[in-house]
């Protein structure tokens, strides 16, 4: 794996959906292939280069084609973010989200006043995020601890 410095900025490969939740997670700005209708190598590239992102593949001639980017070897989610630390990312939860999980847009706390949907807390009895885009809701519940678990492993 070649040595680079670790960009907040990334552009995963459509092989990397479940890494691209992980990462956002951390608090990387991760744009993912299928998220963002870039599952040709091409597209991704031109991503990658309009919006100054890193390349993470397990693609060799993708990576090899980016002009800078990290190729994982492994298929199992534990294993790829064991390459990701051994390659000097960061791994930790971010203290609170910044990116939806789900289209990587930003999130904002929902007021404790708000209406949450029936599938998420009630914001007035615990913190509650909105995606800005999509609406989805977060909250620090069982998938954090879950995660974060993952994480520690790593």
């Amino acid at each position: 794996m070649p040595e680079h410095t670790p960009s907040d900025r990334l552009a995963l490969d459509a092989m990397l959906g479940k890494l691209a939740t992980y990462l956002r997670m951390c608090g990387y700005d991760t744009a993912y292939a299928l998220d963002r209708d870039a599952e040709a190598d091409d597209d991704l590239l031109d991503i990658a280069e309009r919006e100054d992102r890193l390349v993470i593949t397990r693609d060799s001639d993708l990576a090899t084609r980016a002009p800078e980017s990290v190729l994982l070897s492994e298929r199992e989610i534990e294993d790829q973010l064991r390459e990701l630390a051994d390659a000097g990312f960061r791994l930790s939860l971010a203290p609170e989200p910044d990116y939806c999980g789900v289209c990587n847009s930003p999130v904002e706390e929902v007021d404790p006043v708000e209406p949450t949907p029936e599938y998420a807390p009630s914001a007035g009895d615990e913190r509650v995020w909105r995606c800005t885009d999509c609406g989805q809701h977060f909250w620090k519940g069982s998938h954090w601890a879950s995660v974060e678990a993952t994480l520690e492993d790593v």
